[in-house]
């Protein structure tokens, strides 16, 4: 499982305004828990809580979407109307990203080396190790 991390900040093209990921962030040795993070154009890094945004409910028999082959199946993430939340994030550590979609040998994978302190990016390492 990983973490889905976005930057708007200049990190060259292969990590700006591309969907990335990483197992780097959360703190709980456990990598990735499907969160999502995005770095502001000033190098901020920002937790995108999307909790309690949607309902777990029960799709019923009178309902066209009803399978009733698939019993434990009939349930459906209905949105709610509530609405994300935006939470600046003041982690300090490296952590490694890579694009979600790349179209190449794992190989050749881009891999960046990202250095926050304070929830702000201080530098950051092209390691694909090319």
């Amino acid at each position: 499982m990983f973490d889905t991390i976005r930057s708007s900040y200049d990190l060259g093209p292969h990590f700006t305004n591309v969907e990335c990921q990483t197992k780097d962030i959360e703190e709980y040795g456990i990598g990735g828990t499907l969160s999502f993070y995005w770095i502001d154009p000033a190098g901020y890094l920002y937790n995108i809580d999307y909790s309690h945004t949607a309902d777990f409910v029960q799709i019923g028999e009178d309902d066209e979407r009803y399978h009733s082959e698939k019993t434990y199946l009939n349930f459906i993430w209905e949105p709610n109307g509530n609405h994300g939340k935006v939470l600046v994030h003041g982690l300090t550590k490296y952590v490694e990203i890579y694009p979600a979609n790349w179209e190449g040998k794992w190989q050749d994978w881009p891999r960046l080396r990202i250095h926050f302190r304070y929830g702000r990016i201080q530098d950051y390492t092209d390691v694909t190790g090319h």
